[in-house]
């Protein structure tokens, strides 16, 4: 019998890719996160791709949270909160650790554990330790699925300033004057850590930057004028991280320059510039988040200036084996050289980030930009690569 005349059922629409949007985080840069998540999910095409919002909490609770983009701002010059969007205080998101399952599950106390669906993609944006430092990135690699942004080494080389450090001057790249003063040197002969400083501050001069070594968004970071300052500082930075890593005053210009991964490899933005802020005394925490001062871009930069520092962001992108975007911190020099400061495999998507802000004047408007990001992990797989 023939089929030919028989009602056809109608084909089901393909199902959109579903993009979990991680944020939140047990650094102390979550509340940054929030606020970079807000801007992403406000940003992400909804007719594209469906969306999981999964915020992570300080303590480290994967929370189901509200998709309200609008709540995750800086309002009255304070961060938002995971717990403050989570739909309950007790119910947490789990990600099965199995390539051939990528159904998350949402339970309860005392409830039947409900099933949220597959996730294709993860768009993961912590900031700092416990996200952006390569164990996120490790989770998902053993779970199977693909994710936005650099893998597990390039997230551990670029959340750490020493190693970071190392591997460009390894490629050739320059890189300022620096000390690192890990935790047993501190708890062996903590006379000995600081008189370590203070020798390289008179090898190179005051002021010192005082940092913590793998942390971002400028917190915990101290200028250290003079011999008096310095201990206030070394608390400062060991307080979000036991190692810490000194560094000699570069004097120069800021530059910075985005990276994007294109279907034909990564491209360079065009580069902005960080003045010196008028109300602080570098770049700090309230100068980028509170205050927002403002970058210049695109840079005022010679065309052979301009050609130069990007050329120099895809040679660290490439160095550190990065994926899907970096920003590039440079030094311009008194002497005209650029002095890479560190890169960053997660920077930050603020409505006034200096990213998207250097993407948009090359071209790439803030949704396409995640689209591309979005359409990159999903080309790349998972696994060695």
């Amino acid at each position: 019998m023939s089929t030919e005349n028989l009602p056809q059922s109608p084909e089901q629409p393909p199902r959109k890719p579903r993009v979990a949007v991680v944020f939140g985080g047990r650094s102390s840069e979550h509340g940054i996160s929030v606020v970079t998540a807000g801007a992403v999910l406000a940003a992400i095409d909804r007719t594209k791709y469906d969306v999981l919002p999964i915020g992570i909490t300080r303590d480290g609770r994967w929370a189901l949270t509200a998709d309200e983009p609008e709540r995750m701002a800086i309002t009255e010059r304070r961060t938002p909160d995971v717990d403050e969007l989570a739909e309950s205080a007790e119910g947490a998101v789990v990600l099965p650790v199995d390539p051939a399952n990528r159904e998350v599950v949402y339970s309860e106390p005392g409830a039947v554990p409900k099933a949220l669906g597959e996730v294709d993609v993860v768009f993961p944006v912590l900031h700092g330790p416990y996200g952006e430092d390569g164990t996120l990135q490790g989770l998902l690699e053993l779970s199977g699925v693909p994710y936005v942004g650099a893998g597990v080494l390039a997230s551990a080389v670029g959340q750490d300033k020493e190693y970071m450090k190392a591997v460009f001057a390894s490629f050739g790249l320059m890189v300022g004057p620096y000390l690192v003063i890990r935790p047993r040197e501190w708890a062996q002969d903590e006379a000995a850590a600081r008189k370590k400083i203070v020798d390289f501050a008179g090898e190179h001069g005051w002021p010192l930057f005082v940092k913590p070594a793998r942390a971002g968004s400028s917190i915990g970071i101290t200028k250290v004028d003079d011999l008096a300052g310095l201990d206030e500082a070394i608390e400062e930075a060991r307080r979000h991280d036991p190692k810490i890593l000194v560094e000699a005053t570069l004097r120069g210009r800021e530059i910075e320059c985005g990276v994007l991964e294109f279907e034909d490899g990564p491209r360079a933005s065009v580069p902005a510039e960080i003045p010196p802020p008028s109300e602080h005394a570098y770049y700090d925490f309230e100068a980028k988040y509170i205050d927002s001062t403002p970058g210049i871009v695109p840079a005022p930069l010679t065309p052979e200036e301009t050609a130069e520092v990007q050329r120099l962001a895809v040679a660290a992108f490439d160095a550190a084996s990065c994926e899907g975007l970096v920003r590039a911190d440079f030094f311009l020099t008194e002497d005209g050289e650029f002095v890479i400061n560190e890169i960053n495999t997660m920077p930050g998507f603020t409505p006034i980030s200096m990213y998207p802000q250097m993407w948009q004047a090359s071209g790439v408007a803030y949704p396409e930009l995640v689209d591309r990001l979005v359409q990159a992990a999903l080309r790349r797989p998972t696994g060695l690569r």
